[in-house]
């Protein structure tokens, strides 16, 4: 018998389009043994899900696997005909997808989608079925599960979706599992309980997962071993440290530089842009397919094509100098710093900012619920030239308290001030130079671009509305600000589905700056994004603030991100801001309990930091039904019991311009929280 559970050798699958055929896999080889997590990462389009489904079967025309064996137990799967490989499926092998709204049937209960599974695998009696569901909704950390068999998806948060979703995927007790990206829709927190999950599931089952995905961080953090894909093919594959540490290809050296990493004394930095974009799988280049962005490219590499080899122990790669390539690409690329601005005076104030959502009364219904208070005594500063981060979990109030800025929602109490003039609460009711100065950049660009209007039309619109431009200006700006973030001028004649979602984002983040605003919102700008599309989206935004002086306000899940680029930050939670201070200080102890439980959950790109689990019991509750006392103490692992439960926190002071909602002593606080990240290297080098 073979030591490992499942090979895949050669693996090639094509698909015959009317513009010729596209390899999407070709070549792939890797093996998995029993109890391993193999990590496939890259960039979209780099073949990373064909291949899960291709061992699978699960590739429809025009597509087909065309070469190649995936040998699961000793079985040739490619072999198989389409019944016995349903019988595989699920029992066997089991995948999880990336939405668990697409996995499961809204019009059916959860308990009937595991009962299905479990009479499709299993011989089980109908009452043993259901037993059987319970255990596996137990396993999974689904609460109540007698009253939850009976929901329907839509009654599930999405973090408890993917545990359903899970539980199915575990119910016929299969060998391996295929995880394509299951947790990059879902908040940093409820990320963390999900491959807590994951590993305590391949422990005390001896799983082999093959965990598809394009977060490093999240490879670091669970994986084993690691297989990098780009174009279609395996490019490095090794073990899990020795390629974090020292790749041995330009690829992956490229993606670790692309990274944000927590790093208090040199932050404000570029981070590694890969030039250019993955090639289309059927305009490959002649030599290796990673020549035409690779920042070490000799003229072989542009000849000849490079064949995955061995560098290390265990650890291959497909390239011909892999032995002689540094540490870091930012060895050789350089960084480029940007200094910290200068105090100035604020652009920006919110003062007991709220917004409120009343229960509605009609001719027909009297009003029943109660207020949501998505937005409560919100106060804050932007000064001109400055970055501010505000984090939290989804529900915390954070774009509800943007859009209130800029006047998409009217507010319930507080003022906004811009430059110290108070501002009218809607845009409706602003002027056009209140309008012109303020600016969004939107998470989804698809959402906000319309499908119907050029480049130039979108990026020309704020300019002609808000600035008054003559068309000869129009045409010049529009050019000079496409060359600003980094696009050719023959875009301005593209259509938004023409363009790549990097490309979106950078026309919007030129529409935001067409009319030379002083204060940009970002609105989650990079979160459906590549991580080198990120990087040169970070380092735009970076060069755009030195060039414009704009300040930004800037929202984001991803706190590493959030600290490599804003000057300030806050944290928060229920609506309410309960910390606030210089990015440095609200990220170095003591922070308040949920800050800390956030940096705690967040998974880091670097399989050398020690971390502290500190994961948070339930669920965010309603903005309908805050909790009395501090919002926070019916999920904080630090509550002191009657005093948080009933008593409003106050705010202490903490380092310079930083400040905790909390009862807890800043002392006590820093002496607990020590080591909720560890960093490698005396100066917090590590990431």
């Amino acid at each position: 018998m073979s030591e490992y559970l499942l090979e895949v050798r050669n693996l090639q699958t094509r698909f015959e389009l009317f513009r010729g055929t596209v390899k999407a896999v070709d070549g792939v080889d890797f093996t998995l043994r029993e109890g391993e997590i193999l990590g496939i990462v890259g960039e979209s389009g780099g073949g990373k899900s064909v291949t899960g489904f291709s061992l699978l079967g699960l590739i429809d025309p025009p597509g087909r696997v065309a070469a190649g064996e995936v040998i699961f137990r000793g079985e040739n799967l490619l072999e198989k005909s389409e019944e016995e490989m349903r019988r595989i499926r699920g029992k066997e092998i089991s995948m999880i997808f990336q939405d668990p709204m697409t996995s499961l049937n809204p019009l059916q209960t959860i308990g009937r989608q595991i009962d299905e599974m479990l009479a499709l695998h299993t011989p089980l009696s109908q009452a043993d079925r259901r037993k059987r569901s319970l255990e596996l909704l137990r396993e999974v950390g689904i609460p109540n599960p007698e009253d939850r068999l009976e929901n329907y998806p839509h009654q599930f948060s999405g973090g408890m979706r993917q545990r359903v979703v899970i539980a199915i995927a575990l119910a016929a007790n299969p060998k391996l599992i295929i995880a394509d990206e299951p947790t990059t829709a879902l908040d940093v927190t409820t990320e963390a309980v999900i491959l807590d999950l994951v590993n305590a599931l391949k422990k005390e089952h001896d799983l082999a997962i093959l965990y598809i995905t394009h977060d490093l961080a999240v490879v670091a953090k669970i994986c084993d071993r690691i297989g990098v894909m780009y174009a279609g093919e395996l490019v490095e594959v090794g073990p899990k440290r020795p390629i974090f540490l020292h790749a041995r290809h330009p690829y992956t050296m490229s993606l670790l530089g692309c990274i944000p990493h927590f790093e208090p004394e040199s932050r404000k930095h570029s981070l590694v842009s890969i030039p250019g974009r993955i090639p289309r799988v059927n305009r490959l280049p002649e030599g290796c397919i990673f020549a035409p962005r690779c920042f070490f490219v000799q003229e072989r590499c542009r000849r000849e094509r490079p064949a995955l080899e061995a560098v290390g122990p265990d650890q291959r790669a497909a390239c011909f100098f892999a032995r002689e390539l540094p540490a870091r690409v930012e060895d050789v690329t350089g960084r480029k710093h940007f200094p910290h601005p200068a105090q100035a005076r604020p652009l920006l104030t919110t003062a007991g900012l709220a917004k409120h959502y009343d229960p509605q009364e009609t001719f027909f219904r009297r009003s029943r619920g109660r207020r949501v208070q998505a937005v409560n005594d919100v106060s804050l500063e932007l000064a001109a030239g400055f970055t501010l981060g505000i984090v939290g979990e989804s529900g915390c109030g954070k774009t509800t308290l943007m859009r209130t800025i800029i006047g998409l929602l009217a507010l319930s109490a507080g003022e906004v001030r811009l430059e110290g003039v108070p501002l009218p609460p809607t845009t409706a009711r602003r002027s056009r130079e209140s309008l012109r100065k303020i600016q969004m950049v939107f998470q989804n660009p698809d959402a906000s671009l319309n499908p119907r209007h050029t480049v130039a039309q979108a990026i020309q619109r704020p300019m002609r509305l808000l600035k008054g431009l003559p068309a000869g200006e129009l045409a010049r700006r529009s050019r000079a600000l496409l060359a600003a973030v980094n696009l050719p001028t023959h875009y301005l004649e593209r259509y938004p589905h023409e363009l790549s979602g990097g490309e979106k984002q950078r026309v919007a983040i030129a529409r935001a700056f067409a009319a030379d605003p002083a204060l940009v919102l970002l609105d989650e700008p990079l979160s459906a994004l590549d991580v080198s599309v990120q990087a040169s989206l970070i380092n735009l935004l970076f060069d755009l603030q030195a060039e414009k002086k704009a300040a930004y306000l800037f929202i984001s899940h991803d706190l590493a991100a959030v600290h490599h680029l804003s000057d300030a930050v806050a944290v928060m939670y229920l609506g309410r801001v309960v910390e606030t201070g210089e990015a440095d200080a609200v990220f170095t102890p003591p922070y308040h309990p949920y800050t800390e439980a956030l940096l705690s959950a967040i998974p880091v790109a670097d399989p050398t930091i020690a971390q502290e689990n500190i994961r948070l019991s339930g669920s965010v509750p309603s903005a309908a039904a805050i909790p009395p006392g501090c919002p926070f103490h019916t999920r904080c692992p630090r509550m002191l019991g009657s005093l948080c439960r009933t008593v409003v926190p106050p705010w202490r002071g903490g380092p310079p311009h930083s400040r905790i909602h909390c009862h807890i002593p800043l002392e006590e606080l820093a002496r607990l929280q020590a080591g909720t990240i560890t960093h490698r290297g005396a100066n917090g080098g590590g990431a």
